[in-house]
């Protein structure tokens, strides 16, 4: 397959209550066909997502949206422009970033975290030092990290996202106060299997 020119697709999701942000690389092919983030079946963000906040997993667009508002995360991808092929992130070149700016202008975010080593890599090349913030690594939701079951996705998860959501975004769960230090380039890496 060819690599082709694509522009980002799909608004940001973020409102002023929104306190993390995760970031994908660039939506796949089935993602833009729908007009919204993480629409390919095999993927296993939105279950992921909805056991680590509590809720049955979203189906539509709106209830997913929904769910991300209602619980305080914000979501976008750290590509804005790229050539690609398909929907492969390896083959991701000739890279312009999103502006994230506006989110993080709006919203109190405390955390940004990036969904896989492909987000990751392009938010530290092109949006760390503009930005000034680090980002932290989830590990990727995509059927192509099979190494990952669903469940320890989810502990993984859990275990990141939870710290830095407010309680009142939590339903009945409780959280401590959010880590004063971010994970380290070690601790990311340790966080892989």
């Amino acid at each position: 397959m060819e690599r082709a020119l694509q522009t980002h697709p799909i608004a940001p999701v973020y409102d002023a209550r929104s306190r993390v942000l995760i970031l994908g690389s660039f939506p796949s092919v089935r993602s833009r066909e729908a007009a919204f983030f993480y629409a390919h079946p095999q993927n296993r963000f939105w279950r992921v997502l909805a056991a680590v906040l509590g809720e049955a997993a979203p189906r539509t667009t709106e209830e997913k949206r929904a769910l991300l508002l209602r619980r305080g995360v914000a979501l976008w991808d750290v590509v804005g422009s790229c050539e690609i092929a398909g929907s492969s992130d390896a083959s991701i070149t000739n890279v312009r970033a999103n502006d994230l700016r506006p989110i993080l202008a709006a919203a109190e975010i405390r955390a940004i975290f990036c969904n896989g080593g492909t987000a990751h890599r392009w938010y530290g090349r092109l949006l760390r030092g503009a930005l000034g913030r680090e980002a932290l690594l989830l590990p990727s939701t995509s059927p192509a990290n099979a190494r990952w079951t669903e469940a320890a996705l989810t502990d993984a998860w859990r275990a990141r996202l939870l710290p830095y959501l407010e309680p009142a975004n939590l339903g009945e769960m409780s959280v401590d106060a959010p880590p004063k230090a971010a994970y380290s380039s070690e601790s990311q890496k340790s966080m892989r299997k």
